[in-house]
């Protein structure tokens, strides 16, 4: 049992990176764009909101990157907890559950739709307010 728990341990600390990982550059994100759009503002410039934007998209694609390494992770973990104790290999693997998290899927998840659709919305309202 010992090297069963000791694998679940190994997966849960990959998934807690990913978690930090995708944290992080949530933080990042509103910090960069939010800096941007104040720029945009001062200067009434609608280039930098563009600038923002296109961070903001790459933000977007990394965060659902990590997000989509979490799930894949969460999967794993999900089948070593019922594999018997003597199949352990320690493997980390996770080709196998790779269709049902991919990158795209995690993009549009509810969270993400959340966030950076948010962030989507107010590049618009900004760039609706230089534009008037």
């Amino acid at each position: 049992m010992e090297a069963k728990l000791k694998h679940l341990e190994f997966i849960q600390s990959a998934i807690a990176r990913m978690a930090t990982n995708s944290f992080l550059l949530k933080g990042w994100a509103i910090t960069i764009v939010g800096a941007l759009l104040a720029l945009s503002l001062k200067e009434i410039d609608a280039r930098y909101v563009l600038v923002s934007l296109v961070a903001q998209i790459f933000f977007w694609f990394l965060d659902s990157y990590y997000l989509s390494r979490e799930r894949l992770f969460v999967k794993l973990h999900d089948h070593v907890r019922k594999v018997d104790e003597r199949n352990i290999d320690f493997s980390m693997d996770t080709s196998r559950f790779r269709r049902r998290a991919s990158v795209l899927i995690c993009a549009v998840s509810s969270t993400m739709l959340l966030f950076y659709g948010g962030l989507t919305v107010v590049h618009l309202l900004v760039l609706y307010y230089l534009k008037a």
